[in-house]
């Protein structure tokens, strides 16, 4: 049965609706924002089912409603340019590159497994790399005593997606284990 974009949108709302949930089931909480939950898997799966398009499209929807939900984040900055960096780096580009998981896991075949472990864990740095670079070029002005904003948004950062990255894909591999239709294309 040949999908329609009807049921794809409805699908990736769903995907939405799970990872707003999961974001408020806080594994563990920094002080100063980002926390260890479970969010981006079902974003992650999104991406793994229906392409790039869908996924990074999920994901920036997902992105601008955790925006709209976290907006006083954003008015933490001083400057417009700081705003529109924070919106960029810590919302709209932090969970669009979630939906890029099938470009790497395509490259494995028929190693599906793996495809969905790397894939996880590469657009899991890619949102790394959002939250490092805004940390050292926006939120630097928090590095703790002795330490360089790059240093200090690295360890910060690390500190809690790090552990959601191996959460991440551990739970795409036990997904896939149960439930590998989860992971067809439609």
């Amino acid at each position: 049965m040949k999908r329609t974009k009807t049921r794809t949108l409805v699908e990736g709302a769903l995907m939405i609706a799970i990872a707003i949930v999961l974001s408020y089931l806080k594994l563990f909480d920094l002080p100063q924002g980002g926390s260890i939950t479970l969010e981006m898997i079902p974003l992650v799966v999104m991406g793994l089912r229906n392409g790039p398009k869908w996924g990074c499209f999920t994901g920036f929807v997902h992105g601008l409603i955790q925006m709209i939900i976290g907006f006083n984040n954003v008015l933490y900055c001083n400057t417009l340019a700081a705003q529109i960096g924070c919106i960029l780096l810590d919302y709209l580009l932090a969970f669009t590159v979630l939906g890029l998981a099938s470009l790497v896991s395509k490259r494995f075949g028929e190693q599906k497994l793996a495809g969905v472990v790397v894939g996880s864990v590469a657009v899991g740095l890619l949102r790394f790399a959002c939250s490092f670079l805004s940390g050292w070029l926006l939120w630097g002005s928090y590095a703790w005593e002795g330490w360089s904003p790059a240093l200090y948004s690295l360890a910060y950062n690390g500190s809690y997606m790090v552990p959601d990255m191996i959460i991440l894909a551990v739970a795409a591999a036990l997904l896939y284990k149960v439930a590998p239709k989860l992971f067809e294309e439609p």
